[in-house]
């Protein structure tokens, strides 16, 4: 390794995940190993994503991290299964024009800082430790020059957050929830890529962008202790969820507009809010529905095939219009990186 100070760093984009057929529960808590396979549909990331910037310096005395600007401890149990499986797999790394040269044995001695955004709100519910897991694990090894493959990675990021691993593909994602007791058959594999269903929409109601008062850990634990109908549920498709907000998925795009119509009669901002804060995302869905300002939602006609309708003014906190997504992707611009190029300290 070359004595002079440097910082190498990368930076990458993984999206979240939501399930459309679900796992509930898991067979080993360390492990996350599950109890049933899973399928999730990847979002696009352009609406819903985790942005992570890896940086290894031999100037650096600890692995450090910080999330959404503040700095978190990585002492925990699941980073520390990430960066332990992930500095097993590193491999010489040789950057001729930095001068830098990492041999594998070296992994072992050097220490990473990491800086992560999501722009969406964190653990409400809407998969943030899916796309935060999954993309320090890609981040990390793309940083390391791993040869595992996103499937291999898939079963490391696994480790952090069961569904992270989902989000290591695009489009329909099958979580194999394996047999093997080490868990090395438990990992992620892509069904189709998100061009395969482009007429989809998904719709997502924030009921709450608040951390939830349940985490997913604590209410899977809860239910595999105390459920009587657990074996039954693992064998069939739902979305029962710890967090508290809706997802739609509509078949095309009139459809999703028609939906969007009435969520929006039926729940409609409250009296200060702004249009373009409620309805966020893909906003051309609204110029499909005819809506262009507060005026056209309290225009908006009630449902025919419901008498009496009633609204339930600022019930939700905003919507999320978006599509299935892409995989992760290494970002190359250096305006993008979170961490400073010189200092590997957050910007």
């Amino acid at each position: 390794m070359a004595e002079k100070s440097w910082v190498r760093m990368v930076t990458a984009q993984t999206p979240t995940n939501i399930a459309v057929i679900k796992y509930w529960g898991k067979r080993d808590e360390t492990l996350i190993l599950p109890v049933n396979d899973s399928i999730s549909v990847t979002l696009d990331p352009a609406h819903l994503c985790t942005t992570t910037t890896v940086a290894v310096s031999p100037s650096f005395d600890q692995d450090r991290m910080w999330l959404n600007g503040k700095e978190i401890s990585l002492s925990g149990g699941r980073y520390q299964n990430c960066l332990r499986e992930i500095r097993a797999q590193a491999c010489d790394v040789e950057d001729e024009e930095k001068g830098i040269k990492i041999a594998k044995k070296d992994w072992e001695n050097l220490h990473v800082h990491v800086a992560s955004y999501n722009n969406f709100p964190t653990a409400a519910g809407l998969a943030s430790s899916a796309a935060g897991f999954a993309c320090l694990v890609f981040a990390l090894a793309k940083l390391m020059n791993a040869k595992e493959d996103n499937s291999e990675l898939s079963a490391i990021a696994r480790q952090g957050s069961g569904s992270a691993c989902r989000s290591l593909f695009g489009g329909f994602v099958k979580w194999i929830m394996g047999k093997a007791e080490d868990g090395s058959d438990s990992l992620a594999v892509q069904l189709v890529d998100e061009k395969h269903w482009d007429e989809l929409v998904i719709i997502i109601a924030v009921v709450s962008s608040r951390q939830k008062e349940t985490s997913s850990t604590t209410g899977m634990r809860d239910s595999v202790e105390t459920s009587l109908l657990l074996q039954h549920r693992a064998k069939v498709a739902y979305t029962f969820d710890a967090g508290p907000n809706a997802v739609l998925i509509a078949h095309n795009r009139k459809a999703a507009t028609q939906l969007l119509q009435k969520l929006l009669f039926y729940f409609p901002p409250s009296s200060d809010a702004d249009l373009n804060s409620y309805v966020i995302g893909d906003k051309s869905i609204l110029k499909d529905a005819g809506i262009e300002d507060m005026k056209d939602v309290e225009a908006l006609s009630p449902p025919p095939e419901i008498k009496n309708a009633q609204r339930s003014k600022g019930d939700v906190s905003y919507f999320i219009c978006t599509k299935p997504g892409r995989g992760p992707v290494l970002l190359s611009d250096e305006s993008q990186a979170l961490l400073h190029p010189e200092t590997g300290l957050p910007k």
